[in-house]
């Protein structure tokens, strides 16, 4: 009876071993489907474009008084005057829209992040934006209304832009929205963010090996060199134009050389420099690639030619696959997107409204006028 005693005994330790295993393996077994659950509901982009959001209305073909002062001509209107217009167009606007339209119609797959009020505008932005399958996670503000531009473009093309801010310049991102996305790259175009955000989204998304490009507005530049050194070390390409990176060096415009030093020792990937109508340049660290822009039909609205470039940019370095890596680009691959980067900017000038030009992939690759752009290079 001792013996059998024993053997009851010690199954019965086994058995409370068995269940006290249980609870583990049930939480084992729920974090494993809340895990699959998780990866299921995640989005996965090529590119995400994150940042402003805005309502444009375009007025063109008004007329206008020239004066001289000083030895300057300036464009007035009259106080209080009536004035006609030709033309009146209506679109979405702003950096994170324009730019995740050209990703999407080249080809890629592609996620926008911004935020606009709870108004008839911000529903015109998330209809259109949804027309090109683009995935949306929009941020509603229910007390401050969506931005909104009105652009006075004259028969010249240029234009004179009067903004209201809005909910564009309130987008704050939280880790629970970030956490639901996974992108080969983000294009981060930050508006009026602050810097601790910027630094906060560009970290997240590292510790994913995204590639980072950014596109810095005008208050992140006034920061300097010092405060954007963290932004920057993470940061695979860096857009602006010639002014902002002289600004930014602190630098004269016409230093060209010493600003690309400077930029290259923050930056571990490319640097892009623009130079409006005048063309571009693009510093690996050991190449500088020089390319004028495609020759225009006509210039109808210079407005979003710096997003449409820098997207087109973009979607080349994606579509090649390129690494962005200091001083080992490839010379095909970086050729490659300036010729789109360029030809997307060339269209967007001829047309009125910053989306209505953006190139499809089908169109670069088939029209013959967007073969052959002058690039030179030179090392270092």
């Amino acid at each position: 009876m001792a013996a059998q005693r024993a053997v009851v005994t010690d199954g019965s330790h086994q058995g409370a071993a068995v269940f006290s295993v249980l609870p583990r393996i049930a939480l084992l077994y729920n974090k494993l489907i809340n895990s699959l659950i998780y990866c299921f509901l995640m989005k996965s982009f090529d590119i995400i474009s994150i940042g402003t959001a805005t309502f444009d209305a375009y007025l063109r073909g008004y007329q206008n008084l020239e004066i001289k002062k000083n030895g300057f001509g300036l464009q007035c209107f009259p106080l209080g005057a009536k004035i006609e217009v030709k033309d009146l167009n209506f679109s979405s606007g702003g950096g994170a829209t324009n730019t995740a339209f050209t990703f999407a119609k080249q080809g890629l797959k592609t996620g926008c992040v911004f935020e606009i009020g709870r108004d008839e505008f911000g529903r015109l932005i998330l209809q259109e934006q949804k027309k090109q399958k683009i995935t949306v996670f929009p941020f509603l503000n229910k007390k401050i209304a969506t931005a909104l531009s009105i652009i006075l473009i004259d028969n010249f093309g240029e234009r004179t832009i009067f903004v209201f801010r809005g909910a564009s310049g309130s987008l704050n991102l939280k880790e629970a929205l970030l956490s639901k996305i996974r992108a080969k790259w983000v294009y981060l175009v930050p508006g009026a963010m602050k810097i601790n955000d910027v630094e906060k989204i560009i970290t997240h998304f590292k510790k994913q090996k995204t590639k980072i490009a950014l596109n810095p507005s005008k208050s992140l530049i006034q920061q300097g060199l010092k405060k954007l050194s963290k932004v920057l070390k993470q940061t695979d390409v860096l857009l602006l134009n010639q002014e902002e990176a002289a600004y930014l060096t602190g630098l004269l415009y016409k230093e060209e050389q010493k600003i690309f030093r400077k930029l290259d020792q923050c930056v571990p990937g490319i640097l892009v420099m623009t130079e409006g109508p005048k063309g571009l340049k693009v510093s690996d660290g050991s190449h500088v690639w020089r390319a004028n822009t495609f020759k225009e039909k006509k210039v109808v609205d210079r407005s979003g030619a710096g997003d449409a470039f820098g997207s087109g940019f973009v979607a080349g370095l994606i579509q090649k696959n390129e690494q962005c890596q200091k001083g080992v680009c490839s010379v095909d691959n970086i050729s490659y997107a300036i010729r789109l980067g360029s030809a997307n900017a060339t269209l967007m000038v001829e047309t009125l409204g910053v989306k209505t030009g953006i190139l499809s992939k089908k169109e670069f690759a088939s029209s013959p006028r967007w073969k052959n752009l002058e690039i030179k290079i030179e090392k270092i």
